[in-house]
């Protein structure tokens, strides 16, 4: 890896961001590159925020990204990935879920939320794009969780995170049980051969 490679991921609980994040890791000290990590977690099994920040590289001293420093965002969530643009850096990755989770905070207070609102926002103001439909890609592959998968291969066939498909099957087949495996190598294929109507910048 010839420079350091800052990733926030977020989403809210239960979609599997945390086990994401573990898995880039993985895969990252499997070739013997640097790697920190720190999540936060905030309700995360009631549908709060879930934050993980990553760091890979030589010469790393924390695991926190500073704002305006990550090179990619992967957003489970629009409004949650709205809500994280600060820490991007000028012409930076993202990676996006089209499919809105009402958040606990809008819920409470009978807030509306939109989130084809957020969708159109991050299409106005970031020019490094890539909206999953994870909604028929999850209907297609017959199950609701793999959407951690879809997102971190689309990150990787973006070339944002400095890792490829075979490093995050490696860490998959490390990390998780033999009876998930091929579920999960499916959630990779189907991201690899994405037509541009489930994976693009429209």
């Amino acid at each position: 890896m010839n420079k350091n490679i800052n990733i926030v991921l977020c989403g809210v609980g239960g979609q599997g961001t945390v086990l994401a994040s573990k898995l880039i890791a993985a895969a990252a000290m499997k070739k013997n590159i640097p790697v920190m990590s720190a999540e936060t977690i905030g309700m995360a099994q009631r549908g709060g925020s879930v934050i993980s920040h990553i760091r890979m590289g030589e010469g790393l001293y924390a695991p926190m990204i500073a704002r305006g420093t990550a090179d990619v965002i992967i957003g489970f969530e629009p409004g949650e990935t709205v809500r994280m643009l600060p820490y991007l850096k000028e012409g930076g990755q993202v990676v996006v879920s089209r499919r809105a989770i009402m958040p606990v905070t809008a819920t409470l207070s009978g807030t509306p939320y939109d989130g084809n609102e957020m969708i159109e926002y991050l299409k106005k103001y970031i020019p490094r794009l890539l909206i999953v439909d994870t909604e028929q890609a999850c209907h297609d592959i017959g199950s609701s969780k793999v959407l951690n998968l879809l997102l971190l291969g689309a990150a990787i066939h973006s070339g944002s995170i400095g890792l490829d498909e075979a490093d995050i099957r490696e860490a998959i087949r490390g990390r998780l049980p033999e009876r998930f495996h091929e579920l999960n190598f499916r959630a990779l294929a189907y991201v690899r051969e994405l037509s541009p109507d489930y994976l693009s910048a429209g």
